[in-house]
């Protein structure tokens, strides 16, 4: 009995152990970046799908991606301890120590650089792991200071298309790079009204962790609506370029097109109405516009 009752003990360590890791890397908001700089990789000349590269590239980048998620947690724990959504995670709700999180961030990102140097190239490894220091120790710094930290963390966060292409041309100021460059501009520009929507409805929530997210600093004002139509905006023309330069097909462009419309036509609605109802649409269409564009431009490469 005795035995059963150790193994059963063990045994709940251990799951309750994975999950507490699960929630510091946290595997599931990943797969979205992750996947983006597979797309990049798929999209660069004469590269075809494989399924070992692709598996080394999502292991990379999930540990890459979970190490910056790591650290996140570690220096936001005070603020996360303020929050509905995140007071249960380890470090603020006391199950794990700090130190134990600085190994997971410490193992996952250097392990994933590593993975993706040797498999693929050190400009790779490199450009991977100076995404993880800019999120971890120049964004989530920032968030407390001022809203320009959305235009910070919007640098390492469209990085991963254009690691991806990196990792198959292994080159970021050649010819060759222009495609993966313009594969981080539709990133870049995604994230700001995305990143704003998710401010303005969980407005209530990061004033009480001391989080600035939003451009106006105040949800009342309409100035948040009317700079999610400014960057919207952006990615209908933006979708031209990859036809131009004969990533995709004109299917692929139009698809990219309407997708930039819907895109600005609810961030239109939330500058107009500036409401919860509004401000979730432009969060939902942000959801639906980046995997639609990514899809669209790699059945459409030419």
């Amino acid at each position: 009995m005795q035995a059963e009752s150790i193994k059963a003990k063990l045994s709940f360590f251990l799951t309750q152990k994975l999950k507490d890791y699960a929630q510091l890397l946290k595997p599931n908001l990943s797969m979205m970046v992750v996947f983006s700089s597979v797309i990049g990789y798929l999209m660069a000349p004469d590269i075809y799908f494989g399924a070992k590269k692709v598996f080394l590239l999502y292991l990379g980048g999930l540990l890459v991606t979970g190490g910056a998620n790591t650290i996140n947690q570690i220096l936001e724990y005070k603020g996360d301890k303020l929050m509905k959504r995140t007071m249960f995670r380890p470090i603020p709700d006391g199950r794990m120590k700090k130190s134990e999180a600085w190994t997971i961030a410490l193992i996952a990102g250097l392990g994933g650089a590593i993975i993706l140097g040797i498999n693929f190239n050190v400009l790779t490894g490199i450009l991977s792991f100076i995404s993880l220091l800019l999120y971890a120790f120049a964004y989530t710094p920032m968030k407390r200071v001022h809203p320009i930290a959305v235009f910070i963390g919007a640098i390492p966060g469209a990085l991963p298309p254009l690691l991806g292409w990196v990792a198959a041309t292994n080159t970021l100021t050649s010819h060759l790079a222009v495609g993966g460059w313009v594969l981080f501009l539709f990133q870049f520009f995604w994230q700001f009204p995305h990143y704003w929507a998710i401010g303005w409805v969980g407005y209530d929530e990061y004033q009480k962790a001391g989080i600035s997210m939003l451009p106006s600093q105040e949800r009342s004002s309409r100035f948040t609506g009317l700079q999610c139509m400014f960057y919207s905006i952006v990615l209908i023309p933006l979708a031209i370029i990859p036809r131009f330069l004969h990533l995709c097909n004109n299917w692929g462009m139009w698809i990219m097109m309407l997708g930039g419309i819907m895109y600005f036509a609810a961030s239109v609605n939330f500058y107009r109405k500036n409401d919860f109802k509004s401000a979730k649409q432009v969060m939902y269409a942000s959801f639906i516009y980046l995997p639609l564009v990514l899809l669209a431009l790699y059945f459409t490469k030419i």
